[in-house]
Protein backbone atom coordinates (compact mmCIF):
# COMPACT_ATOMS: atom_id res chain seq x y z
CA UNK A 1 0.00 0.00 0.00
CA UNK A 2 1.02 3.41 -0.67
CA UNK A 3 0.39 4.92 2.41
CA UNK A 4 1.35 8.31 1.51
CA UNK A 5 -0.86 8.46 -1.52
CA UNK A 6 -3.41 7.26 0.30
CA UNK A 7 -3.57 9.89 3.43
CA UNK A 8 -3.41 12.13 0.28
CA UNK A 9 -6.80 11.06 -1.16
CA UNK A 10 -10.12 11.80 0.06
CA UNK A 11 -13.56 10.21 -0.07
CA UNK A 12 -16.57 11.71 1.03
CA UNK A 13 -18.97 9.19 0.76
CA UNK A 14 -16.90 6.78 3.00
CA UNK A 15 -15.34 9.12 5.53
CA UNK A 16 -12.03 7.79 6.67
CA UNK A 17 -10.91 9.84 10.09
CA UNK A 18 -7.20 10.48 9.87
CA UNK A 19 -5.53 11.05 13.02
CA UNK A 20 -4.19 14.31 14.26
CA UNK A 21 -1.41 15.46 16.32
CA UNK A 22 -2.13 15.19 20.37
CA UNK A 23 -3.66 18.09 21.90
CA UNK A 24 -5.98 19.23 18.87
CA UNK A 25 -8.82 20.35 20.38
CA UNK A 26 -10.93 19.21 17.06
CA UNK A 27 -10.51 15.56 15.49
CA UNK A 28 -11.27 14.92 11.61
CA UNK A 29 -14.43 13.65 12.77
CA UNK A 30 -15.81 16.86 14.46
CA UNK A 31 -14.84 18.86 11.53
CA UNK A 32 -16.00 16.43 8.90
CA UNK A 33 -19.63 16.58 10.71
CA UNK A 34 -19.46 19.92 10.96
CA UNK A 35 -18.71 20.96 7.83
CA UNK A 36 -21.21 18.25 5.71
CA UNK A 37 -24.11 18.75 8.46
CA UNK A 38 -23.81 22.22 9.83
CA UNK A 39 -23.84 24.42 6.70
CA UNK A 40 -26.10 25.22 3.53
CA UNK A 41 -24.11 23.23 0.83
CA UNK A 42 -22.55 20.35 3.39
CA UNK A 43 -24.55 17.68 1.71
CA UNK A 44 -22.78 18.56 -1.53
CA UNK A 45 -19.78 17.04 -0.23
CA UNK A 46 -21.14 13.59 -0.83
CA UNK A 47 -23.79 13.91 -2.99
CA UNK A 48 -22.98 15.87 -6.22
CA UNK A 49 -23.23 14.99 -9.51
CA UNK A 50 -19.67 14.67 -10.05
CA UNK A 51 -19.43 11.89 -7.58
CA UNK A 52 -22.22 9.79 -9.24
CA UNK A 53 -21.00 9.79 -12.19
CA UNK A 54 -17.99 8.38 -11.52
CA UNK A 55 -19.15 5.90 -9.04
CA UNK A 56 -21.84 4.67 -11.54
CA UNK A 57 -19.51 2.67 -14.20
CA UNK A 58 -20.70 4.62 -17.38
CA UNK A 59 -18.80 6.34 -19.39
CA UNK A 60 -17.90 9.87 -18.09
CA UNK A 61 -17.80 13.45 -20.42
CA UNK A 62 -15.58 15.60 -19.75
CA UNK A 63 -14.51 18.61 -21.55
CA UNK A 64 -10.64 20.43 -21.42
CA UNK A 65 -9.99 23.40 -22.93
CA UNK A 66 -6.95 24.11 -24.94
CA UNK A 67 -4.95 26.70 -27.15
CA UNK A 68 -2.76 23.85 -28.34
CA UNK A 69 -4.77 22.22 -31.04
CA UNK A 70 -2.18 22.24 -33.58
CA UNK A 71 0.20 20.70 -32.06
CA UNK A 72 -2.24 17.57 -30.36
CA UNK A 73 -2.84 16.70 -33.57
CA UNK A 74 0.47 17.17 -34.88
CA UNK A 75 1.66 14.76 -32.26
CA UNK A 76 -1.43 12.88 -32.22
CA UNK A 77 -0.58 12.37 -27.99
CA UNK A 78 -2.17 13.98 -24.60
CA UNK A 79 -0.12 14.86 -21.96
CA UNK A 80 -0.84 15.48 -18.36
CA UNK A 81 0.60 18.40 -16.11
CA UNK A 82 1.00 18.94 -12.30
CA UNK A 83 -0.81 21.02 -10.27
CA UNK A 84 -3.77 20.42 -8.41
CA UNK A 85 -4.55 17.59 -10.17
CA UNK A 86 -1.21 16.18 -9.24
CA UNK A 87 -0.41 14.41 -12.78
CA UNK A 88 -3.86 14.54 -14.89
CA UNK A 89 -5.10 16.34 -17.66
CA UNK A 90 -7.43 19.21 -16.32
CA UNK A 91 -10.90 19.15 -17.20
CA UNK A 92 -14.61 19.67 -16.27
CA UNK A 93 -17.33 17.31 -16.04
CA UNK A 94 -20.01 17.47 -18.35
CA UNK A 95 -23.71 15.81 -17.94
CA UNK A 96 -25.55 14.19 -20.75
CA UNK A 97 -28.52 15.41 -21.83
CA UNK A 98 -31.30 14.94 -25.17
CA UNK A 99 -29.87 18.32 -26.73
CA UNK A 100 -25.99 18.10 -26.13
CA UNK A 101 -23.59 17.50 -23.07
CA UNK A 102 -24.17 20.69 -20.45
CA UNK A 103 -21.05 21.84 -18.59
CA UNK A 104 -20.45 22.01 -14.86
CA UNK A 105 -20.26 25.83 -14.09
CA UNK A 106 -17.05 25.39 -13.94
CA UNK A 107 -16.39 24.38 -17.39
CA UNK A 108 -19.03 26.94 -18.56
CA UNK A 109 -16.97 29.29 -16.60
CA UNK A 110 -14.19 28.13 -18.45
CA UNK A 111 -15.88 28.78 -21.79
CA UNK A 112 -16.97 31.89 -20.97
CA UNK A 113 -13.88 33.29 -19.65
CA UNK A 114 -11.30 31.93 -22.21
CA UNK A 115 -12.72 32.75 -26.02
CA UNK A 116 -9.66 32.05 -27.31
CA UNK A 117 -9.29 28.46 -27.00
CA UNK A 118 -10.22 25.74 -28.33
CA UNK A 119 -12.69 22.78 -26.61
CA UNK A 120 -12.16 18.92 -26.45
CA UNK A 121 -15.12 16.69 -25.56
CA UNK A 122 -13.54 13.49 -23.66
CA UNK A 123 -15.54 10.69 -23.37
CA UNK A 124 -13.90 7.43 -20.73
CA UNK A 125 -15.30 4.09 -20.81
CA UNK A 126 -14.13 2.65 -17.49
CA UNK A 127 -13.50 -0.86 -16.46
CA UNK A 128 -15.72 -0.53 -13.89
CA UNK A 129 -17.29 1.61 -11.45
CA UNK A 130 -14.50 4.38 -9.97
CA UNK A 131 -14.62 4.92 -6.17
CA UNK A 132 -15.33 8.54 -4.90
CA UNK A 133 -11.90 9.23 -3.81
CA UNK A 134 -10.22 12.79 -4.92
CA UNK A 135 -6.48 13.69 -4.98
CA UNK A 136 -6.17 16.32 -1.82
CA UNK A 137 -3.16 18.46 -3.27
CA UNK A 138 -2.75 20.52 0.47
CA UNK A 139 -1.98 16.68 1.53
CA UNK A 140 1.29 15.55 -0.83
CA UNK A 141 3.52 16.80 1.33
CA UNK A 142 5.09 13.78 1.77
CA UNK A 143 5.13 12.40 -1.64
CA UNK A 144 7.05 16.18 -2.47
CA UNK A 145 9.59 15.02 0.65
CA UNK A 146 10.17 11.27 -0.90
CA UNK A 147 10.52 12.26 -4.26
CA UNK A 148 13.23 14.75 -2.80
CA UNK A 149 15.18 11.97 -1.07
CA UNK A 150 14.62 9.57 -3.90
CA UNK A 151 16.03 11.99 -6.54
CA UNK A 152 18.28 14.35 -4.87
CA UNK A 153 21.42 12.69 -6.97
CA UNK A 154 19.74 15.22 -9.96
CA UNK A 155 20.89 17.95 -7.73
CA UNK A 156 24.46 19.30 -7.93
CA UNK A 157 25.77 19.97 -4.20
CA UNK A 158 25.78 23.57 -4.15
CA UNK A 159 22.32 23.29 -5.80
CA UNK A 160 21.18 20.84 -2.71
CA UNK A 161 22.66 23.11 -0.17
CA UNK A 162 20.92 25.96 -1.54
CA UNK A 163 17.30 24.40 -1.71
CA UNK A 164 17.82 22.99 1.67
CA UNK A 165 18.93 26.18 3.22
CA UNK A 166 16.15 27.95 1.79
CA UNK A 167 13.55 25.60 2.51
CA UNK A 168 14.74 25.67 6.29
CA UNK A 169 14.86 29.43 6.36
CA UNK A 170 11.14 30.19 5.20
CA UNK A 171 9.97 27.70 7.98
CA UNK A 172 11.87 29.00 10.84
CA UNK A 173 11.17 33.08 9.71
CA UNK A 174 7.48 32.09 9.62
CA UNK A 175 7.59 29.99 12.87
CA UNK A 176 6.00 32.94 14.89
CA UNK A 177 2.73 32.48 12.88
CA UNK A 178 2.92 28.68 12.94
CA UNK A 179 3.16 28.47 16.69
CA UNK A 180 0.51 30.39 16.64
CA UNK A 181 -1.65 28.12 14.13
CA UNK A 182 -0.48 25.45 16.72
CA UNK A 183 -2.00 27.59 19.82
CA UNK A 184 -5.15 28.03 18.07
CA UNK A 185 -5.71 24.27 17.16
CA UNK A 186 -5.00 23.19 20.85
CA UNK A 187 -7.91 25.91 22.27
CA UNK A 188 -5.57 28.89 23.23
CA UNK A 189 -7.05 31.17 20.40
CA UNK A 190 -5.90 34.23 19.52
CA UNK A 191 -8.49 37.38 17.91
CA UNK A 192 -9.16 36.68 14.48
CA UNK A 193 -8.46 39.94 13.02
CA UNK A 194 -5.13 39.88 14.18
CA UNK A 195 -4.68 36.08 13.18
CA UNK A 196 -5.41 36.70 9.63
CA UNK A 197 -3.41 39.89 9.56
CA UNK A 198 -0.29 37.66 10.80
CA UNK A 199 -0.77 35.17 8.51
CA UNK A 200 -1.20 37.47 5.44
CA UNK A 201 2.65 38.89 6.32
CA UNK A 202 3.43 35.29 7.43
CA UNK A 203 2.22 34.02 3.10
CA UNK A 204 4.90 35.82 1.61
CA UNK A 205 7.79 34.07 3.93
CA UNK A 206 6.13 30.77 2.81
CA UNK A 207 3.91 30.47 0.03
CA UNK A 208 2.29 27.48 0.43
CA UNK A 209 0.25 29.20 3.23
CA UNK A 210 -1.62 31.05 0.25
CA UNK A 211 -2.17 27.82 -0.83
CA UNK A 212 -4.40 26.90 2.56
CA UNK A 213 -5.80 30.00 3.36
CA UNK A 214 -7.22 30.27 -0.38
CA UNK A 215 -8.90 27.00 0.32
CA UNK A 216 -10.15 27.50 3.29
CA UNK A 217 -11.63 30.11 1.97
CA UNK A 218 -13.23 29.04 -1.16
CA UNK A 219 -14.66 26.20 1.54
CA UNK A 220 -16.29 28.68 3.87
CA UNK A 221 -17.54 30.56 0.28
CA UNK A 222 -18.81 27.16 -1.47
CA UNK A 223 -20.11 25.65 1.75
CA UNK A 224 -22.50 28.59 3.41
CA UNK A 225 -23.34 30.44 0.19
CA UNK A 226 -26.89 30.58 0.14
CA UNK A 227 -27.49 33.15 -2.88
CA UNK A 228 -29.94 32.29 -6.02
CA UNK A 229 -26.99 31.50 -7.91
CA UNK A 230 -25.80 29.35 -5.23
CA UNK A 231 -28.83 27.18 -4.85
CA UNK A 232 -29.69 27.01 -8.80
CA UNK A 233 -26.43 25.47 -8.73
CA UNK A 234 -27.29 23.05 -5.76
CA UNK A 235 -30.03 21.78 -7.66
CA UNK A 236 -28.07 20.81 -10.17
CA UNK A 237 -25.59 18.73 -7.77
CA UNK A 238 -22.76 21.19 -8.21
CA UNK A 239 -20.77 23.40 -5.94
CA UNK A 240 -20.32 27.31 -6.96
CA UNK A 241 -16.91 27.59 -8.71
CA UNK A 242 -17.78 31.34 -9.34
CA UNK A 243 -17.75 32.35 -5.52
CA UNK A 244 -13.93 31.49 -5.60
CA UNK A 245 -13.21 32.44 -8.69
CA UNK A 246 -14.60 36.32 -7.54
CA UNK A 247 -12.52 36.21 -4.79
CA UNK A 248 -8.99 35.42 -6.04
CA UNK A 249 -9.65 37.95 -8.81
CA UNK A 250 -10.30 40.77 -6.51
CA UNK A 251 -7.82 39.47 -4.20
CA UNK A 252 -4.51 40.02 -6.93
CA UNK A 253 -4.24 41.09 -9.71
CA UNK A 254 -2.95 39.35 -12.78
CA UNK A 255 -4.56 36.32 -11.68
CA UNK A 256 -6.74 35.98 -14.50
CA UNK A 257 -3.35 35.25 -16.30
CA UNK A 258 -0.82 33.02 -14.35
CA UNK A 259 -3.12 31.33 -11.37
CA UNK A 260 -0.63 31.70 -8.18
CA UNK A 261 -1.91 31.23 -4.76
CA UNK A 262 1.64 32.09 -3.43
CA UNK A 263 0.18 36.04 -4.05
CA UNK A 264 -2.72 35.65 -2.38
CA UNK A 265 -2.51 37.25 1.06
CA UNK A 266 -5.23 39.48 2.41
CA UNK A 267 -5.15 40.93 5.86
CA UNK A 268 -8.65 40.75 7.92
CA UNK A 269 -10.22 43.93 6.56
CA UNK A 270 -9.32 43.20 2.78
CA UNK A 271 -10.34 39.84 3.54
CA UNK A 272 -14.31 41.67 4.75
CA UNK A 273 -14.34 43.51 2.28
CA UNK A 274 -13.65 40.91 -0.28
CA UNK A 275 -16.59 38.41 0.88
CA UNK A 276 -18.68 41.50 1.57
CA UNK A 277 -18.31 42.31 -2.35
CA UNK A 278 -19.28 38.16 -3.24
CA UNK A 279 -21.81 37.85 -0.31
CA UNK A 280 -22.39 40.36 2.27
CA UNK A 281 -23.93 37.99 4.40
CA UNK A 282 -20.74 36.29 5.39
CA UNK A 283 -18.25 38.75 5.70
CA UNK A 284 -18.68 39.22 9.50
CA UNK A 285 -17.48 35.17 10.14
CA UNK A 286 -14.60 35.27 7.33
CA UNK A 287 -11.73 36.22 9.44
CA UNK A 288 -12.97 33.37 12.80
CA UNK A 289 -13.79 31.29 9.93
CA UNK A 290 -10.22 30.83 9.01
CA UNK A 291 -8.51 31.32 12.16
CA UNK A 292 -10.32 28.04 13.23
CA UNK A 293 -10.48 26.15 10.21
CA UNK A 294 -6.63 26.84 9.07
CA UNK A 295 -5.26 26.28 12.34
CA UNK A 296 -6.96 23.25 12.57
CA UNK A 297 -6.25 22.16 8.83
CA UNK A 298 -2.49 23.23 8.84
CA UNK A 299 -1.73 21.66 12.05
CA UNK A 300 -2.96 18.04 10.81
CA UNK A 301 -1.40 18.77 7.54
CA UNK A 302 2.17 19.82 8.99
CA UNK A 303 2.63 17.82 11.83
CA UNK A 304 3.06 14.02 11.81
CA UNK A 305 0.64 12.31 13.87
CA UNK A 306 2.86 11.36 16.70
CA UNK A 307 3.56 14.81 17.61
CA UNK A 308 1.94 17.06 20.52
CA UNK A 309 1.11 20.12 19.26
CA UNK A 310 0.53 21.76 22.69
CA UNK A 311 4.53 21.46 23.04
CA UNK A 312 5.69 21.40 19.63
CA UNK A 313 7.42 24.42 18.29
CA UNK A 314 8.75 25.33 14.87
CA UNK A 315 11.35 27.84 15.98
CA UNK A 316 15.09 26.75 15.95
CA UNK A 317 14.15 23.19 14.08
CA UNK A 318 16.74 21.69 11.53
CA UNK A 319 16.29 20.13 8.29
CA UNK A 320 16.82 16.63 9.92
CA UNK A 321 14.18 17.09 12.80
CA UNK A 322 11.50 18.82 10.46
CA UNK A 323 11.68 15.63 8.19
CA UNK A 324 10.01 13.50 11.24
CA UNK A 325 8.12 16.05 13.32
CA UNK A 326 6.73 18.23 10.16
CA UNK A 327 7.50 16.11 6.77
CA UNK A 328 4.26 17.24 5.19
CA UNK A 329 5.11 20.95 5.86
CA UNK A 330 8.72 20.75 4.65
CA UNK A 331 7.49 18.61 1.49
CA UNK A 332 5.26 21.19 0.52
CA UNK A 333 8.04 24.05 1.12
CA UNK A 334 10.71 21.52 -0.58
CA UNK A 335 8.71 21.61 -3.62
CA UNK A 336 8.00 24.78 -3.86
CA UNK A 337 11.62 26.26 -3.26
CA UNK A 338 12.48 24.07 -6.50
CA UNK A 339 10.38 26.06 -8.84
CA UNK A 340 13.10 28.69 -8.71
CA UNK A 341 16.69 27.25 -9.10
CA UNK A 342 18.08 28.21 -12.16
CA UNK A 343 17.70 24.47 -13.46
CA UNK A 344 14.44 24.13 -11.80
CA UNK A 345 13.13 23.71 -16.36
CA UNK A 346 15.88 20.87 -16.72
CA UNK A 347 14.96 18.98 -13.40
CA UNK A 348 11.48 19.34 -13.85
CA UNK A 349 10.37 16.08 -15.64
CA UNK A 350 13.01 14.43 -13.28
CA UNK A 351 11.01 15.31 -10.28
CA UNK A 352 7.36 15.40 -11.70
CA UNK A 353 7.43 12.37 -13.74
CA UNK A 354 8.86 10.77 -10.78
CA UNK A 355 5.43 11.37 -8.89
CA UNK A 356 3.13 11.15 -11.78
CA UNK A 357 4.69 7.29 -11.97
CA UNK A 358 3.25 6.74 -8.13
CA UNK A 359 -0.17 8.63 -9.06
CA UNK A 360 -1.16 6.45 -12.39
CA UNK A 361 0.08 3.49 -10.24
CA UNK A 362 -2.39 4.46 -7.48
CA UNK A 363 -4.94 5.48 -9.71
CA UNK A 364 -4.60 2.50 -11.39
CA UNK A 365 -4.66 0.07 -8.58
CA UNK A 366 -7.74 1.73 -7.56
CA UNK A 367 -9.61 1.79 -10.67
CA UNK A 368 -9.45 5.93 -11.07
CA UNK A 369 -9.61 7.05 -14.52
CA UNK A 370 -10.65 10.45 -13.67
CA UNK A 371 -8.99 11.95 -10.49
CA UNK A 372 -11.03 15.12 -9.23
CA UNK A 373 -9.50 17.83 -6.80
CA UNK A 374 -10.41 16.00 -3.17
CA UNK A 375 -10.49 18.83 -0.99
CA UNK A 376 -13.44 19.87 -2.37
CA UNK A 377 -15.32 18.20 -4.67
CA UNK A 378 -15.93 21.41 -6.81
CA UNK A 379 -16.09 20.26 -10.54
CA UNK A 380 -12.05 20.09 -10.75
CA UNK A 381 -11.51 16.59 -12.73
CA UNK A 382 -8.78 15.53 -15.20
CA UNK A 383 -7.39 12.46 -17.36
CA UNK A 384 -5.59 9.56 -15.51
CA UNK A 385 -3.66 9.30 -18.76
CA UNK A 386 -2.12 5.94 -17.73
CA UNK A 387 -5.70 4.45 -17.33
CA UNK A 388 -6.19 1.10 -19.58
CA UNK A 389 -9.92 2.14 -20.15
CA UNK A 390 -11.03 3.15 -23.91
CA UNK A 391 -11.31 6.66 -24.25
CA UNK A 392 -12.09 8.86 -27.48
CA UNK A 393 -11.19 12.71 -28.16
CA UNK A 394 -13.38 15.00 -30.41
CA UNK A 395 -13.00 18.52 -30.99
CA UNK A 396 -16.12 20.27 -29.67
CA UNK A 397 -17.89 23.18 -30.09
CA UNK A 398 -20.45 25.62 -27.98
CA UNK A 399 -23.89 25.65 -29.28
CA UNK A 400 -26.12 29.19 -28.26
CA UNK A 401 -27.94 26.96 -25.65
CA UNK A 402 -24.01 26.74 -23.67
CA UNK A 403 -24.41 23.14 -24.39
CA UNK A 404 -20.97 20.83 -26.32
CA UNK A 405 -21.13 18.89 -29.15
CA UNK A 406 -18.53 17.39 -30.61
CA UNK A 407 -17.39 17.72 -34.24
CA UNK A 408 -14.62 16.20 -35.05
CA UNK A 409 -13.35 13.29 -33.82
CA UNK A 410 -9.54 13.39 -32.96
CA UNK A 411 -6.41 10.79 -34.08
CA UNK A 412 -5.19 11.08 -30.63
CA UNK A 413 -4.37 9.22 -27.52
CA UNK A 414 -3.51 9.95 -23.95
CA UNK A 415 0.55 9.53 -22.84
CA UNK A 416 2.04 8.14 -19.70
CA UNK A 417 4.31 10.92 -19.73
CA UNK A 418 3.74 14.98 -18.59
CA UNK A 419 3.75 17.99 -20.24
CA UNK A 420 7.01 20.03 -20.88
CA UNK A 421 6.99 22.75 -18.29
CA UNK A 422 6.18 25.75 -20.84
CA UNK A 423 3.02 23.97 -21.42
CA UNK A 424 1.93 24.21 -17.72
CA UNK A 425 0.86 26.85 -15.19
CA UNK A 426 4.12 26.49 -13.16
CA UNK A 427 5.72 27.57 -16.34
CA UNK A 428 7.80 30.68 -15.31
CA UNK A 429 6.75 34.24 -15.95
CA UNK A 430 8.27 37.28 -17.63
CA UNK A 431 10.86 37.91 -14.65
CA UNK A 432 11.94 34.63 -14.43
CA UNK A 433 9.96 33.58 -10.95
CA UNK A 434 7.80 30.40 -11.04
CA UNK A 435 4.06 29.89 -10.22
CA UNK A 436 3.79 29.55 -6.70
CA UNK A 437 6.40 31.75 -5.75
CA UNK A 438 6.85 34.73 -4.39
CA UNK A 439 10.51 36.93 -4.27
CA UNK A 440 12.90 34.88 -2.14
CA UNK A 441 12.56 36.27 1.65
Amino acid sequence: MDTDLDDAHTDYTRPRIRPVPAGCAESEDDWRRRLQHDTPGGHLLAHNAMIQALTSGRPIHLMHTTTALDAIRASGQLYASSGCLLAALYCAPLTETSAGLRPHNLGAYLLQTKPHTQTLMIRITPTAPASAKGIDYLRLGRVHLRTYLDHRSFLTETEDLLLRGRTLHRIRTAAPLLDVVLANATGRRTTPSTFVDQLAVAVRVLPFLGYVYFEVLSEYLMLHSTSTETKAFAAAGEMNNRLYKRLAFSAVSGMDKLFDLSRFHPGHQHLHDLIADIEPRLAPGAAQYTRDRLSHLLTALSLDPGQDATTFTFRDQDFDSLARTAPSLLGQTLFREMRILQRYPQLYLAFEQAKALHAWNYWNQHQIAAPFNGFLPKGEIGVNPAYPADCTVWLAKTCKRGLIHPVDELNVAFAPRMADLSMTAMRRDATGQAAGHLATA
